[in-house]
């Protein structure tokens, strides 16, 4: 009854399931991660914006790597194959130390690009009604998604032209246009309230902030990781210390 009880404890691994789980997690992760850089990368392409290759490169390389990296961590966790998870933990260390350096220097700069190049924008078309007819086109996306009109003083901003997108329906955010509230503007119509400047810029904020919390939240989950896989592995070199000397008929009980 004792060696099998010594049998059962040199077979625990209590990290296996928890590193499959976890990069079963990452590899949707990686995935979802994946599919978000395809679709922006498109989107970039279509608009005709400039963008840093080397940049595109990395942000590929690092999240199919750590794709590819938690499937051979998943095989070496299940065949008990060390190689495996030292190239798994090596890759990890590398991928977690560059996504976590490059959010951290890239913040400032990714912030300005893509938050205040976008006000700037906009601030552009001002006056609302010269703006020629791909920014009217933009400009009324924007009113009918985030229930505003015009950018800075509302309504007034589309001077004696006020776009259908500015109709509003919904009790709270409304004002109702009364006799000569604009010059040549329909009388006794309900526009939303809010300029769309404030409520746009915010908006693009919190995905600013959500998708480097993203990048940055991975970067560590990463390193949790690899630092997994090192303890997994310690286990499983002792489980095959721990059975070499059970095969070797010099097992002391209390030994271990």
């Amino acid at each position: 009854m004792q060696h099998s009880a010594v049998v059962v404890v040199a077979d625990k691994t209590s990290l296996k399931r928890p590193f499959i789980f976890a990069n079963a997690v990452n590899m949707a992760l990686c995935f979802f991660m994946l599919t978000t850089t395809v679709a922006w990368h498109k989107d970039v392409i279509q608009a005709g914006q400039l963008v840093s290759s080397a940049s595109v490169v990395i942000m590929y390389i690092l999240e199919v790597g750590c794709l590819l990296l938690s499937l051979l961590g998943v095989l070496g966790a299940c065949w008990g194959k060390r190689w495996c998870l030292i190239l798994f933990a090596a890759g990890m260390a590398a991928a977690s130390q560059t996504i976590i350096v490059k959010t951290a220097l890239s913040y400032q700069e990714v912030y300005e690009r893509v938050v205040v190049r976008e006000e700037t924008k906009l601030l552009s078309m001002m006056p609302l009604s010269g703006t020629n007819k791909s920014n009217r086109t933009l400009l009324y996306s924007i009113q009918a998604h985030f229930k505003c009109c015009g950018l800075v003083d509302g309504y007034k901003d589309w001077g004696s032209t006020i776009p259908v997108s500015c109709n509003c329906q919904y009790p709270g955010k409304c004002i109702r246009l009364r006799g000569s509230a604009t010059l040549g503007a329909p009388k006794n119509v309900y526009v939303y309230q809010e300029p769309c400047l404030p409520i746009y810029v915010s908006a693009l904020k919190r995905g600013f902030t959500l998708s480097t919390g993203i990048r940055f939240g991975s970067g560590v989950f990463w390193a949790v990781l690899m630092v997994m896989s090192i303890q997994l592995m310690v286990q499983l070199k002792r489980k095959e210390d721990f059975i070499a000397l059970l095969q070797s008929n010099r097992y002391v009980p209390g030994a271990f």
